[in-house]
């Protein structure tokens, strides 16, 4: 009886624990999507990540006050600079994820490399960590808030101005 009972609990544990495994990484996934679809210009699944409202706060780098916005809203911001680069490459990692029954909170750190030619350097680095916000909406996890802690940026940092004309004239 006694290792019957044992069996139980250690089961009951090991599945308490995949399913949580399972939770952080769906979650991490949402995130992963994001940046992924945004280096590929697929706006609307960009946009399917966000929740209809979210907390945008890029402060420590731009210096702009964090602000609620819609997914199409962000979309329109990152359409007007991102197609301007010839490539954009966002790599994140080391994760921490916690779960609170619907919601969650996960940090992570963050590299942005951009890549144009031009005759004073190719590459405009930026990188940072992220805290995200997102809540279990409809069965799927979305992005509620979204806060860049800005670090360091290396590499031609007029790139940005010239992608931002560039992507006018597309």
């Amino acid at each position: 009886m006694k290792t019957l009972f044992i069996t139980l609990l250690m089961t009951t544990s090991l599945i308490v624990n995949a399913q949580q495994m399972e939770t952080k990484i769906n979650i991490q996934e949402t995130i992963s999507k994001l940046f992924v679809n945004s280096d590929n210009r697929i706006w609307d699944e960009v946009e399917a990540q966000f929740a209809p409202k979210v907390m945008m706060d890029y402060s420590s780098m731009t210096g702009n006050a964090a602000a609620e916005v819609s997914p199409k809203d962000i979309t329109t911001s990152w359409k007007s600079v991102l197609p301007g680069f010839t490539y954009t490459h966002h790599q994140i990692g080391n994760f921490i994820t916690e779960v609170n029954g619907n919601k969650a909170h996960s940090f992570c750190y963050g590299t942005a490399t951009h890549f144009l030619e031009d005759e004073n350097g190719n590459i405009w680095t930026v990188v940072g960590s992220y805290d995200f916000d997102l809540e279990k909406i409809d069965g799927s996890w979305k992005i509620t808030a979204m806060t860049f802690n800005y670090k360091y940026q290396n590499g031609n940092s007029k790139l940005i101005e010239r992608a931002i004309e560039n992507a006018k004239n597309n």
